[in-house]
């Protein structure tokens, strides 16, 4: 059984990924469901906000803090290579770090960024309005279950 600091920094992970699995959950669920009831103007408008509100210090803390938990996890992991849950370990540092951190980066970013330079009521808001909603919901979805999987198989790791 994993144990001492360890446990602690994988206890952590559980948090963190939990935490974030819920915040992307809700999103997937009713949030981005709600933005996109909005006329298209009002939905950008609403999402950039929502984009500029998402980078205060409290949700990065988190956000980035757990991606650097799972870092060190892994790291850890791959240097004292424990009798138990070393695959559950490795396995949910991957989820939250490529699944998670990494779609972010790749995937949902850019959409907000482009986005973050449009006017809300301009044409071309209007006309990317839609593709927007479907893939960065799509993409949410995906960091959703990972991160969700990503506690998952931290959790089996402390069994």
């Amino acid at each position: 059984m994993i144990d001492g600091p360890y446990f602690v920094l994988t206890v952590l992970g559980v948090l963190g990924t939990g935490l974030v699995a819920g915040v992307f959950c809700g999103f997937s669920t009713f949030v981005m469901k709600g933005i996109a009831a909005l006329p298209p103007a009002q939905g950008v408008a609403a999402m950039q906000a929502i984009n500029v509100a998402a980078l205060t210090p409290a949700f990065m803390a988190v956000f980035v803090g757990t991606a650097v938990l799972c870092a060190v996890l892994a790291v850890v992991t791959f240097v004292l290579w424990p009798d138990d849950g070393t695959v559950e370990l490795l396995l949910g540092s991957a989820l939250y770090l490529f699944g998670t951190f990494g779609v972010t980066a790749a995937a949902n970013v850019p959409r907000n960024e482009k986005l973050a330079g449009m006017e809300p009521g301009a044409p071309e808001a209007t006309a990317y309005w839609s593709r927007y909603v479907g893939e960065w919901s799509m993409w949410n979805h995906v960091r959703t279950v990972a991160s969700a999987a990503a506690t998952v198989s931290y959790v089996l790791a402390l069994t």
